[in-house]
């Protein structure tokens, strides 16, 4: 048998536990029947399925996933292959308490749930090193096999002795001696100074614990000891099938769908050769219209693909509702095509569903899935998947291209960690992601390709680069901003930037030189806002209501574009603008609502060119995104709201889902989409 080529198609199909259908034979023969019909071809297998590979300790059954692998093959299907290092089996809880996770309490958690075990424990990395290693073995050369899923979600951390002595050594390493830890931590505060390594242990719980720089080395050492543990993970894999890509699934926090807080995916992304990830927005929800969910959910999908600068997988949406937001609605007809080619629009190359099938017992049993308890192909849900399955394979010329965008926000996982800690500003209005999101919004609005960046990436290659509430900014990346500028870059930047460096201490002698040199101007102070209060700013002949922050500056070269209206600093400088050696960096000094960013971001855009051409008319209800090759651009065009919309574009074009011709106007029904080929 040989390896399928699926070079050429999307990936279509999801996460399939034939292992909870062992006993069913007519269940797992009626799915590869359903499998076809629905124009599945990718199904992701064995994350949880660990209790029926090894029932018992070293007591080894393949045989139904052999099977399994066999069957899918055999009907033209991929499989995605995961280890099932997400949950235990209760043998090995039982027999080695050890790999059970201790809470910020000390508190040894039980069997039960999942994603409870501890990263250092030596035996939990025995045993699915075993696992993985016999995985590797047994179907590194199946035909089938189409990429390996590390794990599932990774997310949490442990507070036991080897994970405290594990955080000991990896600040060994980190700090030269205890007194560069001391002085990075700001020891002589309230005590906290260290005589000997052994008395530090992993913060009691994050927000209880004072000493900031300590917070900030935990955060950032549970990332590296999730990495640790992935590369464990894969060390096998790796050795013996160089050629299969590795993945492991990214998530979303999900009631505001902001990035995942808990882990820098910044970091991790480097350790894998895909990015994928978990989506499950809330549609029609009762507290934000539908373009708003979906200009959030461009963000995110924007940020996954320019992490590694490469079309990403979605490896979990739902085809449906789910069984864990506050109240679980189901899509509305049309909304899940529209949804689903949004991910396509902005370069993922797969939709993949939580889950094929519902399970039949336990907390799954109501989320979302392919094939519901009916075991049907004659309900809506399926034929809605069916449909988005017909329109993959019509649009499967899109696999592999990028989005071209010359606008970056700077999104820094470490800046998000700092300022939440920060016992200043207003705990409940810093949304330091929620207001990035907004900044990004002119630009979905408007059609225009962004890219979500880390601090780390090369700026060189965009024309404008925001970067609100960079907090934490250390003396590199201002330099490399300057140099950025200097040849000729704009950036954008807000309140609350510049406080700390990367050890959460404060710049001494105010706001650093090298942005009062970049920006023209000396931040002295910021005033926070009750949610009641308000000011304004006075900005291009109209007034723009400010709320929450307002930062106060005195001018050292930068021009003013903006004033305060109210308050002892009416008439003082909000927003500015300095020339800074062949580019330029503005300032905006108070946060807004959207109509300011609207007009701000409105008037850069035209001055720097970067409209998008096409679209001549367009309506902010309806997206248009643009995937390319050198010489071949695809346009998504996303009617993301309940009325029937009308834009104009430059140039005619078909519909490659529909084969439908469509002129230079365009009308689009609620939840619509056309993909328009142009060359």
């Amino acid at each position: 048998m040989t390896r399928y080529n699926s070079e050429n198609r999307l990936l279509h199909g999801g996460d399939y536990n034939p292992d909870q259908w062992l006993d069913y034979p007519e269940i797992l023969a009626k799915d590869l029947e359903l499998m076809q019909k629905s124009k599945s071809n990718t199904f992701s297998i064995g994350m949880f399925a660990w209790s029926q590979l090894e029932p018992t300790e070293g007591d080894y059954h393949f045989e139904w996933l052999d099977k399994i692998m066999d069957d899918i093959y055999e009907m033209g299907g991929n499989v995605i292959l995961a280890t099932p290092s997400g949950a235990r089996p209760a043998w090995l809880s039982k027999k080695y308490p050890e790999v059970l996770r201790t809470n910020e309490r000390r508190e040894k958690m039980l069997q039960g749930g999942r994603h409870n075990h501890c990263f250092s424990s030596p035996v939990f990395r025995e045993k699915i090193g075993i696992m993985n290693r016999k995985l590797v073995e047994r179907y590194g050369n199946h035909p089938a096999l189409y990429m390996w899923h590390i794990s599932n979600e990774y997310s949490g951390e442990c507070h036991c002795e080897y994970c405290q002595e594990n955080f000991r050594q990896w600040l060994q390493k980190k700090y030269p001696t205890l007194k560069d830890l001391n002085d990075a931590w700001w020891g002589p505060f309230w005590s906290h100074a260290y005589s000997d390594w052994s008395e530090i242990e992993s913060p009691s719980s994050i927000g209880e614990t004072m000493v900031h720089g300590h917070n900030l080395d935990w955060r950032r050492f549970v990332t590296d000891q999730t990495i640790d543990f992935y590369e464990h993970e894969i060390k096998d894999i790796r050795q013996l099938t160089p050629e299969i890509p590795i993945t492991t699934n990214f998530m979303a926090d999900t009631h505001d769908l902001i990035p995942f807080q808990s882990l820098d995916y910044g970091k991790f992304a480097k350790h894998v050769d895909v990015i994928s990830w978990d989506c499950y927005p809330a549609w029609h929800n009762d507290w934000e219209t539908t373009a708003d969910l979906a200009s959030k959910v461009g963000f995110i999908n924007d940020q996954y693909r320019s992490i590694k600068q490469q079309p990403f997988l979605i490896m979990e949406s739902t085809p449906s509702g789910v069984n864990w937001h506050e109240v679980n609605k189901v899509k509305r007809p049309g909304m899940h095509l529209l949804s689903s080619m949004q991910f396509i629009a902005h370069g993922s190359d797969s939709n993949l569903y939580f889950q094929w099938r519902k399970s039949r017992g336990s907390s799954e049993k109501f989320h979302g899935a392919v094939v519901d308890h009916d075991n049907s192909e004659d309900n809506r849900v399926f034929k809605e998947v069916t449909r988005v399955g017909e329109a993959l394979e019509k649009i499967k010329a899109v696999k592999g291209s990028y989005k071209k965008a010359k606008v970056a926000i700077i999104y820094d996982w470490e800046n998000n960690w700092a300022l939440n800690d920060a016992q200043g500003f207003s705990n409940a209005s810093k949304r330091y992601p929620q207001t990035l999101q907004e900044h990004y919004r002119y630009f979905w609005n408007h059609d225009i390709a962004v890219e979500v960046i880390t601090s780390e990436a090369d700026f060189s290659k965009y024309e404008l680069i925001i970067g609100p509430m960079m907090y934490l900014m250390t003396e590199d990346v201002m330099k490399r901003l300057s140099t950025y500028v200097q040849q000729g870059g704009t950036f954008v930047s807000t309140y609350i930037t510049g406080y700390v460096n990367e050890n959460d201490l404060t710049y001494l002698g105010g706001w650093p030189q090298p942005l009062r040199e970049l920006f023209g101007i000396k931040v002295t102070e910021t005033d926070t806002l009750y949610p009641k209060d308000r000011n304004a700013v006075h900005y291009a002949d109209q007034s723009f209501e400010a709320k929450d922050y307002c930062s106060l500056f005195e001018l050292e070269g930068a021009d003013v574009l903006g004033t305060y209206t109210e308050d002892f600093y009416a008439g003082k400088p909000a927003i500015t603008r300095n020339q800074y050696g062949q580019g330029a960096a503005y300032f905006i000094g108070a946060r807004t609502n959207l109509d300011f960013l609207e007009r701000f971001y409105g008037e850069l855009a035209k001055a720097k060119d970067l409209e998008n051409a096409w679209v001549i008319k367009g309506d902010p209800d309806v997206s248009v995104q643009s995937r390319d090759f050198e010489d071949q651009s695809y346009r998504f065009v996303m009617n993301f709201s309940e009325e029937t919309k009308e834009i104009q574009v430059a140039t005619a074009g078909v519909d490659l889902i529909t084969r439908t011709a469509h002129p230079t106007t365009l009308t689009l029904a609620p939840y619509e989409v056309l993909l328009l080929e142009e060359n």
